[in-house]
């Protein structure tokens, strides 16, 4: 794709990371670059195409004989994405992690790979031919971003888009069993949540031509994200872990399924639409009480009044000194939101880092 003459204008809605470097790979094919923010919304005619910068950057990759990999899904795909990047470039096969995790797809440079994080949001614009990703992996389907896309079916929907445009693809309804070995998924994969990551990861990897062996140095070597069920310490014999970026209701349930029982639970902030009642089994199981957070304390506890102690404590720092002071020998303080953190934060990740310094505040009085 290029400009046909030096009056071909592209409009690129938003300055961000992703408009700025779509913006850049624009310019150098001679199209006119105009810029647009603060929009609430855009109508578009039918005559003017609209594509996603995931597919402006696939496009470009594509042309200049750049393999492409894709996972998404509502839980864990950055550290899948993550995962597979490694491996490839400890074994000689140059990749970069990119899309909704990693760098934007348009700033990726010389390379062998491309492993691409493909959020539900970039979906909606995006139309790639079949065969675009030498394979992709929809990790997991859960209900998530109700608030953008109004019902799971079409969330679900945008995801599986990935199977038009992969010549291996690999469903979340597929297991892998004779993909994982126990030998191959270790440490942080293996639990029953991230195992199912893994076996996909396994899966996808050996499309790119990786050995057991080198797969099985990759989990090995494998250092996970901060923020997603990171152990924060143990105080006391209490064990304190931060999944500050369980932003949904069904990442909430999968924190609370990977940190065992007996658990004291900091949860709530800026809800996406999703039903807090779809915890409640869990909550009953596993939780010994819920230390509510946010803007929208009396929903949750409402949602969950039900199935679990439930305190509002408003701040997180109320809340942090609360379960920890509770919290008994063998125990677990868990930061597992299921909620956005814009009500009180910047990020999940400043979310995650307060929580860590608070706990560690605390912990000196265990």
């Amino acid at each position: 794709m290029s400009a046909t003459s030096t009056s071909d204008r592209v409009l690129v809605l938003g300055r961000g990371a992703s408009g700025r470097a779509a913006a850049k790979r624009l310019e150098e094919q001679g199209f006119k670059v105009e810029f647009a923010d603060d929009l609430r919304f855009v109508v578009a005619s039918p005559g003017i195409p609209v594509k996603s910068e995931l597919q402006l950057g696939c496009e470009i990759l594509k042309s200049r004989g750049v393999k492409l990999m894709a996972v998404t899904g509502s839980k864990g795909k950055s550290s899948v994405v993550k995962l597979i990047a490694d491996a490839l470039n400890a074994n000689g096969k140059k990749a970069v992690a990119c899309g909704n995790y990693g760098i934007p797809v348009c700033e990726v440079g010389d390379c062998e790979w491309a492993v691409v994080e493909a959020s539900s949001f970039q979906m909606e614009t995006t139309n790639l031919p079949p065969g675009t990703f030498e394979a992709a992996a929809v990790l997991n389907l859960q209900e998530d971003h109700l608030d953008r896309h109004g019902c799971t079916e079409t969330y679900h929907a945008l995801k599986m888009r990935l199977a038009e445009c992969s010549k291996v693809f690999i469903s979340p309804f597929q297991i892998e069993k004779s993909a994982a070995p126990a030998s191959l998924v270790s440490g942080y994969f293996d639990n029953r949540i991230l195992r199912a990551n893994g076996e996909k990861a396994i899966s996808l990897m050996r499309v790119a031509g990786l050995s057991d062996e080198a797969i099985a140095q990759a989990f090995r070597d494998f250092v996970p994200l901060p923020h997603r069920m990171e152990k924060v310490g143990e105080f006391g014999g209490v064990r304190v872990i931060d999944d500050s970026k369980a932003t949904s209701i069904a990442a909430l349930c999968a924190g609370v399924e990977m940190a065992g029982d007996e658990i004291r639970l900091i949860a709530g902030g800026l809800p996406k639409g999703d039903d807090p009642r779809i915890a409640n089994p869990l909550l009953t199981k596993r939780v010994e009480k819920v230390y509510i957070i946010g803007n929208s304390c009396e929903k949750f506890a409402e949602a969950w009044s039900g199935a679990a102690d439930c305190e509002i404590c408003r701040t997180l720092e109320n809340a942090v000194a609360g379960a920890m002071r509770e919290a008994k020998p063998g125990e677990t303080v868990l930061l597992s939101p299921g909620a956005a953190s814009f009500d009180q934060f910047r990020s999940f990740g400043e979310r995650g880092d307060i929580f860590a310094n608070l706990v560690k505040k605390e912990g000196q009085k265990k």
